[in-house]
């Protein structure tokens, strides 16, 4: 390590590398004895010494940066007097006397940097010097710039001063009024009421903004009594501020005069066009609204963009459902206005209970809008009614499937009618629906009839299977696995010698999950390993997996020699999954396979299997060159060992 000394020859050095590798040694060091020096280079023009400097300057600090650094504030040359309150900022709190000291300099500029310097210090004894720029320095600059700072350091200790100069020119007003929010002391709340009286229209606002930013009761029965007296604008930031500060459920605790009053001049609020003044609106009309209310809110919804606007959207929903059920929004489920119709829609389902009974209105208002409304709002309201709707509902959603042809709103009738209420009537409707032209129309009408079941419905599926069309068998086999496998063994039998793949995989599934006599469909299942599907054969190891005895470990060995590679993998789960040791040397003869996830997957299952043969050929494995199979090996070794 080089001597203080020697650093500040090579500081002086011609070569500006060794200048800067000298600069940023010299901090690394603490070397104090070079701040002079290292000072002075701030003003060299090469970037490099310069944040050599910078940096060591920061590391060393002390009072002896401090003083070396002040003289630099008064340099003609931007960057230089840029860096240097720079490093002020970061040290000068190590020697504050230094710093106010300059707060009375004669030069207003330097007034200016200490007075931004002093607000980085985090130093309670900047605050007195700071307040008295503030209250009694003459260049307007520097009361500014003390009001910014002691907003900066964020001490109620000035507020004292600032509240002192809230009737100070406007520049100085912003900074000052932007300090008491940070502080948030409650003695500014008298200050910043009484200098409304005096204000400009802009510092009004800032004065109201702040009041409802700190967010003190105190002041909500001062900004009441100015309301009636205030501009329509500056009344709207009043109302904001206010429901900022008290929220929407305290308005309710408000006299009914006052209440009334409020709940005007929140209707009022509601046209400006400020957002944030806007929101407060209806944030407060949510708890004091009414007819007027909901049908300003609505109208602002309806002019959302569902996508950019959602959450707003969903916090606007919310307050008007609050308010309940309105003729607003009666009209708006009616009028021409799609995008109100929509929100309108959203609201009563909100408002609407988990479950509609005969009394309630709100499921009545929708289903009475249905058959007025357009085919997009139509599928909003049967979606509402049917997610709620109970028996009381049945007669409408029967009406629907009578008269409507919409894929979606038909959905909608046939979940509920079906799979909700599971009523038997209605399956002469629905079954027909298994032909409609639209895949998960035939879905909902399946699932509905499986739902309601029933000797008829049975009845129905099994009449089906006969049918020549491929779709036709596939539902029915999925129907009566569904309603009663071992009832319907001879047509799934049938059905797993199906010309169609899809139906031969169905049938298997129904019969494997039927919970029967295992001698009754294991052969039935078993004998599809040999399946010419693959997707079949993949069916079949899977429910060999799921039911996996000593009967199933030859066919899942023999699937092992299957010709694709999916077969045997899933085959290879099965075994591993079950640690069968038989399957052993198999897999490790697997690991010379071509296909790399076949030999992954081999490597896998004899971790689970374990045992010695397993072991060495695992420790084979780990002499590849291949990263991937030689963490693969190491894992599954790990798993080995703690078997």
């Amino acid at each position: 390590m080089a001597d203080c000394s020697d650093y500040l020859a090579l500081l002086s050095s011609d070569n500006k590398e060794i200048v800067r590798e000298s600069a940023f040694r010299a901090g690394e060091d603490n070397c104090v004895e070079a701040v002079p020096k290292l000072a002075e280079l701030l003003k060299t023009n090469h970037l490099g010494i310069q944040e050599a400097v910078d940096s060591s300057l920061r590391k060393i600090g002390g009072r002896e940066t401090v003083e070396a650094v002040i003289p630099l504030l008064r340099s003609d040359e931007a960057p230089v007097r840029n860096l240097a309150m720079d490093i002020l900022r970061e040290v000068g709190n190590q020697d504050m006397p230094s710093l106010i000291e300059l707060t009375q300099d004669e030069d207003p500029d330097i007034r200016i940097f200490v007075a931004d310097i002093l607000g980085s210090t985090g130093n309670l004894l900047a605050v007195q010097p700071l307040c008295e720029a503030l209250l009694r320095d003459p260049e307007v600059n520097v009361r500014y710039q003390a009001a910014v700072s002691l907003g900066e350091l964020g001490m109620e200790e000035a507020t004292p001063c600032l509240n002192k100069a809230i009737n100070d020119e406007e520049w100085v007003q912003y900074s000052v009024i932007e300090a008491l929010t940070k502080i948030g002391h409650t003695s500014s709340v008298d200050a910043l009421v009484k200098a409304l009286d005096g204000a400009s229209d802009l510092v009004a606002s800032m004065i109201i903004d702040s009041l409802g930013e700190m967010g003190n009761i105190k002041a909500v029965t001062m900004l009441l009594k100015r309301m009636a007296d205030a501009p329509t604008a500056l009344r709207n930031k009043i109302v904001k501020a206010i429901v900022k500060i008290l929220g929407g459920k305290s308005l309710t605790l408000l006299s009914d005069d006052e209440r009334e009053r409020f709940r005007r001049y929140l209707l009022v609020a509601l046209q400006d066009e400020d957002e944030e003044i806007q929101d407060a609106a209806i944030q407060g009309l949510a708890f004091v609204g009414g007819e007027e209310a909901s049908s300003g809110i609505l109208r602002i919804a309806g002019g959302l963009d569902q996508d950019r606007d959602q959450d707003r959207l969903r916090l606007i929903i919310g307050y008007l459902a609050r308010i309940g059920l309105t003729e607003a929004l009666k009209a708006g489920l009616l009028g021409e206005d799609q995008d109100v119709a929509r929100v309108a829609v959203q609201v009563l389902s909100q408002i609407a209970p988990d479950a509609c009974s005969l009394e309630d209105c709100v499921c009545r208002v929708l289903m009475d809008a249905f058959w007025r409304a357009t085919l997009p709002v139509q599928r909003q309201i049967v979606g509402v009614v049917a997610s709620k709707g109970g028996e009381q509902s049945k007669e409408f959603f029967i009406r629907v499937l009578d008269e409507h042809e919409d894929g979606t709103v038909l959905k909608s009738a046939v979940y509920l009618l079906g799979e909700m209420l599971r009523l038997p009537e209605v399956v002469d409707r629905i079954f027909p629906l298994m032909d409609h032209q639209y895949d998960d129309v035939k879905e909902a009408a399946l699932d509905a009839c499986i739902a309601i079941g029933g000797p008829d419905v049975q009845a129905r599926f099994q009449e089906m299977f006969r049918s020549p069309e491929p779709i036709r068998r596939l539902m029915a086999t999925y129907a009566l696995g569904k309603l009663g496998p071992m009832e319907n063994l001879d047509i799934l039998t049938q059905a797993v010698e199906d010309e169609i793949p899809d139906i031969r995989k169905v049938a298997i599934e129904a019969l494997a999950g039927s919970g029967g006599d295992d001698a009754v469909w294991r052969p039935l299942v078993l004998h599809r390993l040999s399946d010419e599907s693959k997707d079949v054969r993949l069916t079949v190891i899977e429910i060999m997996g799921r039911h996996y005895d000593e009967e199933m470990i030859p066919h899942l060995l023999h699937a092992l020699n299957d010709e694709d590679d999916w077969v045997k993998i899933r085959a290879m789960d099965a075994l591993g999954e079950h640690g069968t040791v038989q399957a052993a040397q198999v897999m490790i003869d697997m690991l010379k396979n071509p296909n790399r996830f076949v030999v992954m997957k081999a490597i896998e299952a004899l971790g689970n299997i374990g045992g010695s043969a397993a072991f060495a050929a695992l420790l084979e494995v780990t002499n590849s060159d291949e990263y991937e199979l030689v963490s693969a090996a190491e894992e599954a070794i790990s798993k080995i060992q703690e078997m």
